[in-house]
């Protein structure tokens, strides 16, 4: 099937939320926090500081990436939220949408990209992409997020 990258409407707001409140990774409190961020790039564009890139294969949105330039830095980027339809996992459309956010962020003279996520067992697999994607573990916060749920930091050297 046909996929393809592009910038998201407003019309694949209803899809991504449904992405990720299907992915037993995300508490229903981090779907609304994405669903904010997702206001703010549909209203402000990216004025907001977000850019957010949808993956559609045929005519259903398959996931999405979320990632912006960290303020106060020359050349780092954050990359927020990625998330694949559960269903389509481990088809390349993840690493599809990491590459093509990289290119961005390349072109756009990044240098830097860090990553912050979960310590919990439910981000294990999303701890190993981030590794399988040429990121690093380069630090942890113990009981950041809560007792036992370490924040960690991945970085990716662009250049």
């Amino acid at each position: 099937m046909k996929s393809s990258i592009r910038p998201m409407i407003g019309a694949d707001k209803a899809a991504v939320t449904a992405i990720l409140r299907a992915l037993p990774e995300f508490t229903s409190e981090e779907v609304v926090v994405a669903e904010e961020v997702i206001d703010s790039y549909l209203e402000k564009s990216l004025s907001s500081g977000y850019h957010i890139l949808v993956v559609e294969e045929g005519s259903a949105v398959a996931g999405y990436v979320c990632y912006g330039p960290t303020p106060l830095t020359s050349g780092t980027w954050d990359m927020y939220w990625l998330a694949v339809d559960a269903g389509r996992q481990g088809q390349g459309i993840g690493r599809a949408l990491m590459a093509f956010a990289e290119e961005r962020i390349r072109e756009s003279d990044g240098r830097l990209i860090i990553i912050e996520t979960s310590g919990r067992p439910q981000y294990e697999k999303t701890r190993r992409f981030h590794m399988s994607q040429g990121y690093a573990e380069i630090g942890r916060m113990a009981d950041f997020y809560a007792p036992g749920d370490d924040k960690l930091f991945f970085e990716k050297r662009l250049r």
